[in-house]
């Protein structure tokens, strides 16, 4: 008997947010074709521009259904569904990934940043998560 994919037992992708990388942002695409890669992540909630605007419109662009025009918002929907995000990919220009950030962690969903949160370890200390601080050390 042939081994096939109806046979191998999958992992249920894990539900992805994103906040930034809406219309007109060149990163958010990237970050989007990454996630599909190795199809482990499946976008379901965004906020993909500070603008409201754009954010609904970027959401119906890319075919996702939890919009949110605010990402304190977002973050606290999210925690409280049932089926609600398990990470979110922030997109956001630098000097924004440190509110994004906490805004998720501080509620226990896992932060996707591939730059650093804060720019110096001083701004870093005193920003507490759910599991901790994020520069315990001084």
């Amino acid at each position: 008997m042939a081994i096939t994919a109806a046979h191998v037992a999958r992992a249920p992708r894990i539900r992805l947010g994103m906040v930034g990388g809406g219309r007109d942002a060149f990163i958010g695409a990237v970050h989007r074709i990454a996630a599909r890669l190795d199809d482990q992540y499946e976008l379901v909630a965004g906020c993909f521009s500070s603008d409201p605007d754009k954010a609904l419109a970027s959401a119906a662009d890319l075919g996702v259904a939890r919009a949110y025009t605010s990402f304190a918002d977002m973050a606290a929907r999210e925690a409280r569904r049932r089926d609600g995000i398990e990470a979110v990919a922030i997109v956001t220009p630098n000097h924004m990934h440190a509110p994004v950030a906490m805004q998720f962690l501080k509620r226990g969903i896992h932060v996707i940043c591939d730059k650093p949160l804060t720019a110096t370890q001083a701004s870093g200390q005193g920003r507490r998560g759910e599991r901790g601080d994020l520069c315990p050390h001084p």
